[in-house]
């Protein structure tokens, strides 16, 4: 990447990685079409959703709640996330992030290196925004 990257979040692609999965990304930055060095995301809750156990062993992964609220389990420990709140996973630690809240969780979601999950997004299911994403996400 060598020149600013510009672009709206209505223009970016929209998918789950898994026709089960409970949560969508929005991915603003591909490390793969963008040439950067990380994957950024929003990733989207549904009530009730959440990501199934996963761990990164070479990514550290960072979550800023945009809107909503959720919890996350991590290697033992569980926090209580709502908007504006941040949480940083090294690599190695397992985690569940869900959604708690009566309304859709959004998180500002970055890895970085990407470590392949840029590639499972790219493979999963394409989706699009309803009006509530709309809100939150895009203008």
């Amino acid at each position: 990447m060598d020149q600013p990257l510009f672009r709206r979040a209505g223009d970016c692609r929209v998918s789950r990685i898994s026709p089960a999965d409970t949560n969508k990304f929005v991915m603003m930055v591909d490390p793969l079409a963008d040439r950067a060095p990380f994957v950024s995301v929003v990733e989207i809750f549904d009530v009730g959703g959440k990501t199934p156990p996963n761990v990164h062993q070479h990514a550290h992964e960072m979550f800023y709640v945009l809107s909503g609220c959720g919890r996350a389990h991590c290697s033992g420990k569980t926090y209580d996330v709502e908007k504006g709140d941040t949480l940083v996973l090294p690599p190695g630690m397992e985690h569940v992030v869900e959604n708690t809240g009566p309304d859709k969780l959004y998180c500002l979601t970055v890895m970085v290196p990407n470590e392949g999950f840029a590639e499972l997004i790219r493979n999963g299911e394409t989706m699009s925004l309803d009006a509530a994403d709309r809100a939150v996400v895009a203008r």
